[in-house]
């Protein structure tokens, strides 16, 4: 069959062996368990008609209430004429073991007769044995034994041939045996079909995921079946779509981060030739703050990229303690202040007298803020608003950072969290600053959602959860290690 590769079992001779093999097993044991069931109510059958035979003619003998009457010579007569000796053969035994008389006239060679010896020690009276004859023919012996006064016999044996009998059990033997060998066939046939409907696409699964591994994921699997392997190839499908979308991500976000980092790299090498080769006090501050800017660019950068790995590989820690979040925020906002006003871009804080304060890691938390106001800045043009807003709601502190500018597209709105999509590849952004941001926020017990029109703006809302100052359990200054176990998820994606 295709697919069987040497050095290997197959799923086929798995099958043959575990479910072809063990059926005929069985149907072996049914059919020799019904084989000796057969013969033994067959044999029984016989054996107990010649006994009811037999109780005849010695109840006939036994029960004579003439005693003129000579025993001896009744059993030679009755020996003699009996009326069934063309079935059964009837012998009378003297005392002394040998037999004196038969209804066929011919004396067995045999000189001793285990029924005779089974008779005599059987409480009983009878005994019977299954033998071949000399001449090879299989008979059943039954003798009964009895003590008459005066009478010189002591046994009457009859014998009868069991040929027609094994005949019939060897009919039925015929009959079990091919019924046997038919559901055999039937089984064999009908599972080699399911077998064959499971091997081949298992065989081109294989081949298909192969290529897979060889980073080749243009070939689709056929679903021809509606059961498990068609959800199969749905699945592998689907995995083939989604790693072809994460390599293109991926080239993409390679691409997209060497000009990101080309771009700082080059402007801090022009202008440290540039201040290498001038005495000019201004044109040398400017070029250190132009590198002052780049190197801070590419250390953000560098520190998403790490950040970034580490959620991939579950080593994001969080240093958690009581903190004020207002504080945070309001130093976020501070920061993008003067680069928003030098872009035309207006930035508005609706900064509230007080919040319920957070147990958290500043540090991260600060980090996510500036990278939802950076995008936002980055994404809006001159003459745009960005919106910073805090407060309660329910048991939640709710941040909102909204912009009028360019939006999100509908078909970008849901990958805009997933690793290494960008919505707009004319902004700069190396495509996983959301992702490190939501997981941030999911490791605080909170969410991050994104709402947005292209065209009119976009809104990222971010809901976290205050210390209940009632319960002193989560009053807490100590800082504390929390350990990302498994960062699987669709939020690696920076707008």
């Amino acid at each position: 069959m295709k697919g069987l590769h040497l050095g290997r079992r197959s799923i086929t001779s798995h099958w043959l062996i575990n479910g072809v093999g063990v059926i005929i097993a069985v149907l072996l044991i049914i059919e020799v368990l019904l084989i000796v069931s057969i013969r033994s109510y067959y044999y029984s059958s016989v054996r107990q008609y010649l006994g009811s035979k037999m109780n005849v003619i010695t109840g006939s003998i036994l029960n004579e209430k003439d005693t003129a009457v000579n025993y001896n010579s009744e059993i030679r007569s009755l020996v003699a004429g009996y009326d069934d000796k063309d079935k059964i053969e009837l012998m009378a035994i003297k005392q002394t073991g040998e037999v004196d008389i038969t209804s066929s006239g011919f004396k067995p060679t045999e000189r001793s007769f285990k029924d005779y010896e089974s008779a005599k020690a059987s409480n009983t009276g009878s005994g019977y044995e299954v033998y071949r004859t000399a001449t090879g023919e299989k008979v059943l012996a039954l003798t009964s034994v009895f003590s008459v006064k005066g009478c010189e016999y002591e046994a009457l044996r009859m014998i009868v041939s069991l040929h027609e009998i094994d005949s019939k059990i060897i009919n039925f033997a015929i009959i079990i045996s091919v019924i046997c060998v038919l559901i055999i066939l039937i089984v064999f046939f009908s599972g080699m079909f399911f077998v064959k409907g499971i091997v081949h696409p298992v065989i081109e699964i294989g081949d298909v995921a192969r290529q897979y591994a060889k980073g080749d994921f243009s070939k689709r699997l056929e679903k021809q079946t509606n059961d498990e392997l068609g959800e199969l190839c749905d699945s592998i499908n689907y995995m083939a779509d989604e790693l072809s979308n994460t390599e293109a991500m991926k080239n993409e976000f390679i691409s997209s981060v060497s000009h990101e980092l080309r771009t700082p790299l080059t402007a801090i090498k022009g202008w440290s030739e540039t201040m290498m080769s001038i005495d000019d006090r201004e044109t040398f501050v400017k070029g250190m703050r132009v590198i002052t800017s780049e190197t801070e660019r590419l250390s953000q950068m560098v520190e998403e990229l790490l950040d970034f790995s580490r959620i991939q590989d579950g080593r994001l820690y969080l240093q958690k303690a009581k903190m004020d979040i207002l504080a945070e925020l309001g130093e976020t906002v501070l920061i993008y202040q003067e680069r928003a006003k030098s872009l035309g871009i207006t930035l508005n804080y609706y900064e509230p007298e007080m919040l319920p304060f957070i147990y958290g890691d500043r540090n991260r938390l600060r980090q996510v803020f500036i990278n939802i106001v950076d995008n936002a800045i980055k994404y809006s043009d001159k003459g745009d608003t960005v919106s910073v807003e805090a407060y309660q709601q329910g048991d939640r502190i709710v941040i909102s950072v909204s912009d009028t500018g360019i939006g999100i597209s509908r078909e970008d709105l849901p990958k805009v969290k997933q690793k290494f999509f960008k919505s707009n590849q004319t902004r700069r952004g190396s495509g996983i600053g959301l992702a490190v941001a939501d997981e941030i926020i999911a490791m605080h017990g909170g969410t991050l959602d994104i709402r947005s029109e292209e065209g009119v703006g976009t809104t990222v809302i971010m809901e976290l959860p205050f210390i209940d100052e009632g319960n002193n359990k989560n009053d807490k200054n100590e800082n504390v290690n929390v350990e990302i176990i498994s960062t699987e998820s669709n939020t690696d994606k920076d707008i």
